[in-house]
């Protein structure tokens, strides 16, 4: 049998001894989901996995009816995708504990526990996490809870579908103005019903790259695992599966047997056979950027703090009074310029036009009078700016104008001493491009609004053949296998490490932002008016 896949042509001989490592999900075809069943009306249509958009998973009516049903059906593992969650409609009682019927159980990881298989699990009541095992032997009813997350297909396909299972999914985002080359209708925004085709991912004897085999190839196989050594067959790894492995492992060498696609250095280095170094694994800090401009769609970035441009500020938008307080610092004092009326309810407040001018003092509350009563509430004390003078002002907190920062600072900042000394978010354009770079991508960019600092996974990889330098590669945004070498490291100490700006897509920009805030506790709203 021969077949061309990915421009790949590959031959499937009779007798040749094929490893199979994993299935994988190729591409899925999607219906418009009414009641939970296929509208009648709908054509199906296929979407690649990297069809935009974003999509809250609608949770599977249908239960499990043991936990080694889940094992075997659901992805569970060490990523921040694999914990699902579920709920028994019967209470469950354990040795130590009693699981409620309805309480929400997060399946963490599969092991061994006194010589039988199990899952690690846990609840939260009142604030505390409580751990337990399930024996896989364990039955019942299992239902999957509400999940409140969104999804880019691509994680849905590689997590949320269950072996053997549908999923239903809602819209949430499109991230993109709706084309005629979109498969789905213009302004939907309703449910889609997914169903998955699989490729089986494999290795051969002699080859040194994955094999991708559609799961429809009219082939006849036979199952030889228990009379066959296959300790001779390579062992693929993402890079995910290598930051798994203890730091005491590395480092180690590995030939690439899937290079990552795209041309931006320095992942066209990395070309498939390519004898690579990984030194170590770790945590990096990196600064989320945002392109300042007013239509869609926003380039975003990751840059890291070692970047070696310069910036100068530019003015910052505040649409509410709230805001301005917000930004407020001790540093320096806030300048601002009106650049929308509002006419205050109450006499003791003051009414701001276009073109006026504030130094911004401090949060403090105030008196006033509404509907005959008295009232306190939050204001925001401020100077005006006046030809010869200043007037002390008072703004209600609740106030929704819109003010923009007037710039006095013209110092050059490294990225390094904003993180420092101010509080993100931060506008500034770069004025010294990065001179130890071929092209610097941010010094095209008129604006950025420095968003967060995140912390991210990085390994930090070189090449046998060249101890000029090292690179930090992502191990969450990067398509990557590996296999390890039985190789002996001769450079222990890596050369100078190269960081790069690494733009990133729409729907990267909401995940990195989604995992940060998830450890972040959201401010407080802004004071709404008296009532």
């Amino acid at each position: 049998s021969i077949y061309e896949m990915f421009g790949n042509e590959c031959c499937l001989s009779t007798g040749e001894v094929i490893k199979v490592i994993g299935f994988k999900i190729n591409k899925l075809i999607a219906s418009i989901c009414e009641n939970n069943e296929v509208s009648q009306l709908s054509a199906k249509v296929e979407l690649p996995l990297n069809f935009p958009g974003l999509y809250k998973v609608v949770a599977d009516k249908t239960p499990y009816l043991s936990i080694e049903e889940i094992t075997r059906k659901v992805s569970i593992g060490p990523t921040r995708f694999g914990h699902p969650c579920f709920y028994s409609p019967e209470d469950i009682k354990l040795s130590n504990l009693t699981i409620k019927h309805g309480e929400q159980i997060t399946f963490n990881s599969v092991e061994e526990v006194n010589g039988m298989m199990a899952v690690n699990c846990g609840v939260v009541r009142n604030n505390q996490s409580h751990s337990f095992t399930l024996p896989l032997s364990q039955e019942g009813k299992f239902y999957e809870c509400e999940d409140d997350q969104i999804y880019t297909l691509k994680e849905i396909a590689e997590w949320k579908i269950p072996k053997c299972r549908n999923r239903i999914v809602k819209l949430s985002n499109t991230l993109h103005m709706w084309d005629s080359s979109n498969p789905l209708p213009e302004n939907f925004d309703g449910c889609l019903i997914l169903t998955p085709v699989y490729e089986v991912q494999a290795v051969m004897k002699f080859r040194k790259d994955i094999v991708h085999i559609l799961s429809d190839l009219d082939v006849e196989v036979k199952d030889i695992t228990d009379c066959y050594d296959i300790s001779s067959f390579l062992q693929p790894l993402s890079l995910e599966d290598v930051f798994e492995r203890t730091s005491k492992e590395f480092p180690m060498v590995a030939e690439i047997m899937e290079g990552p696609s795209g041309s931006q250095k320095p992942y066209n280095l990395f070309n498939t056979g390519k004898e690579i170094i990984i030194y170590k694994k770790y945590q990096a800090t990196r600064v989320l950027a945002s392109e300042i401009r007013s239509d869609s769609p926003k380039r975003h970035f990751l840059i890291p703090v070692s970047y070696k441009g310069k910036f100068k500020r530019r003015p910052r938008e505040f649409p509410t009074a709230y805001d301005l307080e917000i930004a407020r610092s001790e540093k320096e004092q806030l300048h601002v310029v009106a650049t929308k009326a509002f006419d205050t309810p109450h006499e003791e407040l003051f009414s701001v036009s276009v073109g006026d001018q504030f130094l911004v003092q401090q949060c403090q509350t105030s008196e006033v009078l509404y509907e005959g009563r008295k009232k306190v509430i939050d204001v925001l004390a401020c100077e005006q700016i006046l030809s010869d003078t200043y007037k002390k002002v008072l703004l209600p907190m609740y106030m929704e104008g819109g003010f923009v920062e007037v710039i006095h600072d013209k110092k050059q900042y490294q990225l390094s001493e904003i993180c420092k000394e101010f509080r993100l978010p931060f506008n500034v354009k770069v004025s010294v491009r990065d001179l130890s770079v071929e092209e610097d991508v941010l010094a095209a960019v008129p604006g950025l609004q420095f968003e967060e600092e995140i912390t991210d996974s990085y390994l930090l990889i070189g090449s046998t053949s060249s101890s000029v330098e090292s690179w930090e590669i992502p191990v969450y945004r990067l398509n990557m296998s590996v296999h390890l070498l039985s190789k002996d490291v001769q450079m222990v100490v890596p050369p100078p490490t190269k960081t790069t700006v690494e733009e990133i897509s729409e729907e990267q920009y909401y995940m990195v932002r989604r995992y940060e805030n998830q450890t972040l506790h959201p401010p407080p709203r802004p004071p709404k008016k008296p009532t």
